[in-house]
């Protein structure tokens, strides 16, 4: 299936990933009120891990039962449906007065994310203008990453400043997923002839062969990334609050942040090194960052808790995009939504497994000791996977 562009002057590929960042801000937008939430509700640690990883399962869901659906139906109906769902998982927050609600309004964000992944990354990289695909690589993972890290960043300083912090936080998201709404009307479609698919029964994910020997090990990366990405966004604010004693909303909010910010800032630098340099690189930043983090665990150190989240972000955002990057040259245009949401796939399981097992494992360790755990077992995956792509570089697509 080949792409298109609309003929006439539309929003383009900076478009779409304002849309991207928009959606996924908002998946991470509770992470700074979930101490507020457990307070209000009288729920414990695990039952917080349990609570994001019901985001994580919604993502996988539709990823693996959806993932190529955009290929079919085309970018933007796809689009519209994320930014429905995303819609509705604010309703459920702005009305949520129990666990119920909660676990619902994760797991319809969770649907918006899965969607988002695989349809916004393919529209942003399919919109960008002849020559401008490696800004566009960057565009996509960007409008990821940055909308990952602002969300918190907003929500702390909406709660910690103004008055009534567990609503104004998804009313101003209302807002924007207006706005969003209204870009996404005018995207063109990158699809040619879309249509309604012929049947609605899941269709699971699948790589062609030809991209398996690129996407084992970018997969594997973004999986040891995402466990980084996940303990920040689940576990981090109650660290903060509870370990090193600061209590300020916009402090946590930050925090989580630093770890996005250092992403963004590894996409950018994979520019400059190329895939087959930026993904080793990526899992020794990986590796570093997870050593400062365990130190900050063991020393309650606020200042070493953020440098690790800058190092080990910047891993993450290195080895993420090569990854990327390197998938999508591989995969063929006609299976690129579906192949790119399997990649998320493993990124996502990354986000939520290690995260429901840090949770259990803090009724038996306590918190710093389920975290210096979890450092050890991902140091073991990234110090693994860098190892292999040493051994067997990927193929060096992006130069700028």
């Amino acid at each position: 299936m080949t792409v298109r562009t609309g003929r006439r002057r539309r929003p383009g590929s900076p478009a779409a990933a304002a849309v991207f960042a928009i959606g996924m801000a908002g998946t991470t937008l509770p992470t700074p009120l979930y101490g507020l939430y457990r307070h209000q509700l009288g729920f414990s640690e695990l039952m917080v891990t349990v609570v994001f990883a019901t985001y994580a399962l919604g993502v996988i869901a539709v990823l693996f039962g959806a993932g190529n659906v955009s290929d079919v139906t085309g970018r933007r109906p796809v689009l519209f449906t994320a930014l429905g769902l995303s819609a509705a998982s604010a309703l459920c927050f702005l009305l949520a007065g129990g666990l119920p609600l909660l676990l619902l309004g994760r797991l319809l964000s969770g649907f918006a994310a899965g969607l988002f992944s695989g349809a916004a990354t393919a529209a942003v990289l399919e919109l960008a203008r002849p020559g401008r695909e490696s800004r566009a690589g960057f565009a996509a993972t960007a409008a990821n990453m940055g909308g990952l890290g602002c969300g918190p960043l907003l929500s702390g300083l909406l709660a910690q400043y103004a008055p009534r912090p567990l609503a104004l936080p998804f009313l101003v998201h209302l807002l924007l997923l207006a706005l969003a709404t209204v870009v996404t009307w005018r995207l063109p479609e990158t699809v040619t002839a879309p249509h309604r698919p012929r049947s609605l029964r899941p269709r699971g994910v699948r790589v062609p062969p030809a991209v398996r020997g690129v996407f084992a090990p970018a997969a594997v990366a973004a999986f040891a990334g995402f466990a980084l990405l996940g303990l920040f966004t689940s576990i981090a604010p109650t660290f903060v609050a509870q370990t090193l004693d600061e209590h300020d909303l916009a402090v946590s909010g930050a925090v989580v942040c630093t770890v996005f910010v250092g992403s963004t800032l590894g996409q950018a630098l994979t520019g400059r090194f190329g895939v087959r340099t930026a993904l080793p690189a990526g899992c020794l930043f990986l590796v570093l960052g997870l050593l400062l983090v365990a130190g900050s665990l063991a020393a309650g150190s606020l200042p070493v808790l953020v440098a690790g989240a800058l190092c080990g972000g910047t891993g993450q955002g290195l080895a993420f995009r090569a990854g990327l990057t390197a998938v999508s040259a591989a995969a063929p245009p006609e299976h690129r939504g579906g192949t790119l949401s399997a990649f998320f796939l493993v990124a996502y399981l990354g986000i939520s497994l290690p995260v429901v097992g840090v949770g259990a494992l803090t009724t038996v360790l306590g918190l710093r000791g389920a975290g210096l755990a979890f450092a050890g077992c991902v140091i073991a995956v990234a110090v693994t996977v860098g190892g292999y792509v040493l051994r067997r570089p990927l193929p060096d697509e992006d130069h700028g």
